[in-house]
């Protein structure tokens, strides 16, 4: 069984020197295949314009895939060629290509996938596999083709699925792709997300071509990989594959999911063990760990997980639980670190998946600090999250150790991770504290107390700037650092607490300001909580009506949460609190599902601080959506309300002042 690592180096541009200095290892440890996901990363030299800035220049990816091989490690480039081209279509010279068009005139939308029957598609495959057949030292082309859910919105393609279905009209492009690939002597390569969705495409794909479906799913699992636009049903790819001789591959992921600033480790390595225990059952032709969006982490932190996946291979008879590949990972990367103190570090790290930054509940946070400060959650837990993680980033194995240099950082910054939590919730709870003051004088113990909690924030926010940029540099130019996603995470921080600082001088000011919207908290906040009973690709969306009759989008969140525990076909015990900041709270509000699947809402009120209004009955559960698919091509609507709960509200006796 061939074992392969993936770079992804779309999202983010890492130092080659350090990249180069990997490849022996990775030699070392048992790899031999390299596999490139590249989009604009690179200046391919037939198509001017496409590399962004900073992108490497095609020297240097040749010296890459040279250096690859010296070590014995073949390299497969990815060449995404139908979802995930808004590299290609953000160029005026592809634009064209693009499925997605306006409704008015035509015209070929700025984002969206390309079309496979437009008449210059031929042209891009041509340019792009010429280039790239000479990095193709493993013989083989990966053409990507996941997640394109935007198919038949082209009239050309539209067309061609009326006609002869979606399944033939996927099978067609596959086959373009790989004819085009055999004209450089190559086979061809595809994610099989799509072949899981359109099983009857297999039957016509090339038999016994060289084409390999590379199978992929990144949460733990038993005998079965699931779909979770299904519901998270599980779904057997191998059997059918065989019998089209397509080469079957199995497809962990070894990182982070799109925000973490670090892996999820025991939920990662369990995904780890789970594919090679399928890879071994099915046969498989080989076991790739993938990587993706690795810009919030550390990329030495996805290398540890690559290291402890390789002791799958090298020490086969090492349990592969996660305490016991992760030590045995540790002492692989950092040789000199004892046996018992692996075991503890690997103990120790495992325990913080109890406070990962993971999902779209927690990364809410990111985007402004309202929606999770109004939350009726706790901040205690979050507070010894932080203080957990502190503790074990001052353990002297961990910062003595050259090549796990990255993880105290790492730490440090999932330490702020966890205190941002506990002061915007502090903070939402004293400005509804003001808010229920007779009357606030320019000192007060409260302002005192509020004064005093942004300075230490400010504090905090100075110590996350050094340990991001310390993960940054671990395997980044430090001149690129200014432009990453923490950074600008952590600067977004900072103008909202300048913000908030602000709004606590107008409040010292003038009572009646407290009232005022602030980063912490809106005018009035509207409060519910939601029962992810059946995890699936749900939206939660918050609408109020305008004078005109439209419906305004106030807020919305995805539920989906990466995380093993939510990936299960039933969650009973699932739930998430929602806080929505509303300026106008006359105005009629609703909430509405979208997308695919169901979930249910309770508990919902209205709430200044001061005055509280409830949506009765409170602990009533109302389903909203509409039951997942079970099989058939998932539509991915995230405009369109699938169902729509209207509220009505009713006062709640309270204590309190009232001061709009």
């Amino acid at each position: 069984m061939l074992r392969a690592f993936q770079w992804d180096l779309a999202r983010q541009i890492e130092s080659l020197d350090h990249l180069l200095g990997l490849l022996p290892r990775y030699a070392d440890w048992g790899f031999d295949r390299l596999y490139l996901h590249l989009e604009d990363a690179v200046d391919y030299p037939s198509l001017p314009g496409v590399a962004r800035a900073g992108a490497y220049p095609w020297r240097d990816l040749e010296k890459l895939v040279a250096t690859a091989a010296a070590s014995g490690i073949k390299t497969v480039p990815i060449a995404n060629l139908l979802g995930h081209t808004q590299y290609l279509i953000k160029t005026p010279a592809w634009r064209d290509l693009n499925e997605l068009r306006d409704p008015a005139t035509g015209e070929a939308l700025p984002a969206g996938q390309i079309c496979p029957l437009h008449p210059r598609t031929p042209e891009l495959v041509e340019k792009l596999f010429a280039d790239l057949a000479p990095l193709c030292t493993a013989g083989e082309i990966h053409a990507g083709l996941d997640e394109s859910f935007h198919l038949g919105k082209h009239p050309l393609s539209r067309a061609e699925i009326a006609a002869a279905g979606l399944a033939t009209h996927f099978a067609r492009h596959v086959n373009r792709l790989h004819t085009a690939a055999s004209r450089h002597q190559l086979r061809l390569g595809l994610w099989a997300d799509m072949l899981a969705l359109l099983p009857e495409a297999i039957p016509q794909l090339p038999p016994h071509s060289g084409l390999a479906a590379y199978d992929w799913y990144y949460h733990p699992f038993d005998r079965r990989p699931r779909m979770e636009l299904y519901n998270f049903s599980d779904y057997d790819l191998a059997p059918s594959l065989a019998a089209a001789g397509i080469a079957y591959w199995a497809c962990p992921m070894n990182g982070a999911f799109r925000h973490e600033s670090a892996p999820v480790w025991t939920d990662r390595l369990q995904n780890l063990a789970a594919w090679h225990r399928r890879a071994r059952a099915t046969s498989a032709t080989g076991y790739l760990v993938t990587s993706w969006e690795p810009y919030r982490l550390s990329l030495p932190a996805t290398t540890l997980m690559d290291a402890a996946a390789a002791t799958l291979w090298l020490e086969p008879a090492t349990p592969d639980d996660p305490a016991s590949l992760l030590a045995a990972g540790l002492r692989r990367t950092e040789p000199a670190l004892g046996a018992t103190s692996a075991r503890t570090l690997a103990r120790r790290l495992l325990a913080t998946d109890t406070h990962a930054f993971c999902g779209n509940s927690r990364w809410e946070i990111n985007n402004g600090w309202a929606p999770v400060a109004g939350r009726r959650d706790s901040p205690v837990p979050h507070a010894r999250a932080a203080r957990a993680l502190a503790r074990l980033a001052a353990t002297p194995y961990v910062v003595r150790s050259s090549s796990l240099g990255f993880l105290p950082a790492t730490l440090r910054f999932q330490s702020y991770l966890a205190r941002r939590e506990v002061f915007v919730r502090t903070a939402a709870s004293l400005t509804h504290r003001l808010r229920r003051q007779p009357s606030t004088p320019r000192t007060t113990p409260l302002l005192t107390t509020f004064t005093e909690l942004c300075l230490a924030f400010a504090t905090d926010l100075r110590a996350a700037r050094t340990a991001a940029r310390q993960m940054w540099t671990a395997s980044r130019p430090a001149s690129t650092y200014a432009t990453s996603q923490n950074a600008r995470l952590l600067a977004a921080d900072a103008a909202r607490l300048r913000t908030l600082r602000a709004w606590v001088g107008f409040a010292a000011r003038d009572p009646r300001k407290a009232f005022r919207s602030s980063p912490v908290a809106g005018r009035w906040t509207l409060r519910f909580t939601v029962h992810h009973f059946a995890p699936c690709h749900q939206k939660v969306v918050v609408e109020q009506q305008q004078p005109d009759g439209t419906w305004l989008e106030l807020h919305a969140r995805v539920l989906i949460d990466f995380r093993a525990a939510t990936s299960r076909p039933r969650t009973p015990h699932l739930r998430f609190e929602f806080a929505v900041p509303v300026e106008k709270p006359d105005a009629p509000l609703r909430l509405a599902s979208r997308c695919l699947g169901q979930f249910a809402v309770s508990h919902i009120e209205l709430t200044d601080g001061v005055t509280t209004r409830q949506h009765r009955p409170l602990r009533i559960r109302h389903t909203l959506g509409l039951p997942a698919l079970t099989t058939g091509w998932p539509k991915i609507d995230w405009a369109t309300n699938t169902g729509v709960l209207a509220l009505t509200f009713y006062p709640v006796e309270h204590q309190g002042r009232s001061g709009k």
